[in-house]
């Protein structure tokens, strides 16, 4: 019987991108089917009843949900490719960045993007911080994984995915040739890889959803006072 694989996403989840990623990267076959997160489907709800949210990986009618845990799953059921090194020590490290990528690294970007004034100045003074980890750990690497792309790697596309597109909607600077020389050519050589730049969401599309997240945000705050 053919295995029966399926990715729900949305067309801009950077999560829901991580596995995609990976599928691609092992060669997994997978269907893909798209949410609306404004009128979720009662599929979405009965294989992700805690979150209701994207992604969500249903292999032969068993549903998982959170990207980085879907990682995990990817890799230890399809051995083709590793995502993570063979070394406990190394694999353990790795893991390690991945979820500070997302409790850290990601919570500070996005409060430097959504909030204004004082509270934004402290957000970027966070985010600079937590890059600069970040440019440290790229020393001597291409990628956050080595020489190929990894779980830590998927991890962080967002910021490659991401960032300038934030960067243009507000009008600010967060990774810059001066102080993350690394990062940035981390970035380059992450988004040159075939496979992540054919799967990569349209700029002009991510822009205005950005702008129009940015407004309403802007908005509510404004009514709350």
């Amino acid at each position: 019987m053919a295995e029966e694989l399926k990715v729900f996403r949305t067309w801009s989840s950077t999560f829901a991108l991580r596995v995609v990623w990976a599928l691609q990267l092992k060669g997994v076959p997978f269907e893909t089917i798209y949410e609306d997160l404004s009128n979720k489907s009662s599929l979405l709800l009965q294989y992700n009843p805690i979150y209701e949210k994207v992604p969500v990986l249903v292999h032969n009618g068993k549903p998982l949900a959170e990207s980085l845990v879907i990682l995990e799953y990817i890799e230890e059921t399809w051995k083709q490719t590793p995502l993570l090194p063979q070394d406990p020590f190394e694999r353990a490290t790795a893991r390690f960045w991945a979820r500070f990528g997302d409790d850290k690294v990601l919570p500070s970007v996005w409060n430097a993007f959504i909030k204004q004034g004082k509270e934004q100045e402290e957000a970027m003074v966070s985010a600079q911080e937590n890059l600069k980890y970040l440019e440290e750990e790229l020393r001597g690497k291409k990628f956050f994984s080595g020489e190929k792309i990894g779980l830590v790697d998927l991890a962080f596309g967002w910021i490659a995915n991401l960032v300038d597109v934030l960067e243009e909607v507000k009008g600010v600077t967060l990774i810059d040739h001066e102080n993350h020389p690394l990062l940035l050519a981390w970035k380059q050589n992450f988004m040159d890889a075939p496979i992540i730049k054919e799967s990569l969401p349209s700029r002009d599309k991510l822009i205005t959803r950005y702008h129009a997240m940015l407004e309403a945000y802007t908005a509510k705050e404004a009514a709350a006072k």
